[in-house]
């Protein structure tokens, strides 16, 4: 080959490149852009409760709007947490949020490590039963768990949760039994062997090592029961009720009207712990779900 042609493919190759280099610049500059515009459009809302909250009650109802306030009034959020019974009701939020929790994440574990080690009859076809109550809206079945709990006398009180822990939930079973049957079948034979028993193998080994989808199950049921309306507002009554009931309720003035910078402070402080835990557990979050998907 002459040194013309040699120098004609050398510029050729140097053209692709740099070709190639500008196209993934291009690329990655785009996706930046629509992570960022992706990013604005999920944090704005908690930055809009942010700053209203700091607002005074005068300065939310008038016009035109502003989107910083004059003065930042924190002594809203001391108003909300302290001159109305925030406190108490956290604590009430937690009675139900911890127990079920820590109940689910057991029974849905059991349950997933059954789906995923052990061998029966029917063993499918139950498990795709517990799928099945996925797409069962709640609303079906609250009036029936209601009237069932009534005639238990279990109304107005905890016990619900604690039952609804220990029944386990259909997707924390498919995160475990995902998880379980991914895990290679030599460490639970050389179990059995030593002479551990099913439930040894579960407890001692299996357990351990699934840190990933028990944070994930954990920070997601906790959410859930900490940001549900709808059944505390049925189940519970005004004293026993969870935070959530109470923001929609209590801050008002004496005339009854609604206080609505201090409704958004006591929001505000509502959320920030799970926006806190996201932030810190999300890696574990993505680990359980990916790790969950390796083996059907």
């Amino acid at each position: 080959m002459s040194q013309v042609q040699v120098a004609v493919h050398a510029h050729y190759r140097m053209r692709k490149t740099t070709r190639f280099s500008v196209w993934e610049v291009v690329r990655r500059v785009l996706s930046y852009l629509v992570l960022l515009l992706v990013t604005f459009l999920v944090v704005m809302p908690v930055l809009w409760i942010l700053l209203v909250s700091l607002r005074s009650q005068d300065e939310y109802t008038s016009y035109p709007i502003r989107l910083f306030p004059t003065v930042a009034h924190w002594q809203n959020y001391y108003l909300a947490v302290f001159k109305y019974p925030f406190l108490k009701h956290t604590v009430n939020s937690l009675l139900m949020a911890v127990p079920s929790t820590i109940l689910t994440v057991l029974s849905s574990s059991l349950a997933g490590f059954g789906f995923a080690r052990h061998r029966a009859p029917l063993k499918n076809v139950m498990f795709i039963l517990v799928l099945s109550m996925l797409m069962v809206p709640r609303m079906v079945t609250t009036i029936p768990t209601f009237m069932l709990f009534s005639k238990l006398h279990l109304t107005d009180t905890y016990w619900p949760w604690i039952l609804w822990g220990i029944g386990g939930s259909s997707y924390h079973i498919f995160l475990f039994r995902q998880f379980f049957a991914a895990i290679p079948r030599d460490l639970e034979d050389a179990a059995e062997v030593d002479g551990c028993s099913r439930f040894r193998i579960y407890w001692q080994i299996f357990m351990p090592i699934s840190g990933p989808v028990i944070a994930t199950a954990s920070i997601f049921h906790f959410q859930w029961v900490w940001g549900d309306w709808f059944t505390p507002r049925i189940f519970l009554s005004a004293d026993r009720t969870s935070l959530g009931v109470l923001l929609s309720t209590a801050y008002t003035d004496p005339k009854g009207y609604s206080l609505d910078t201090l409704t958004l402070a006591a929001i505000m402080v509502y959320i920030l712990p799970m926006i806190i835990v996201f932030f810190f557990a999300q890696k574990y979050i993505i680990q359980g779900i990916v790790t969950t998907g390796l083996k059907g």
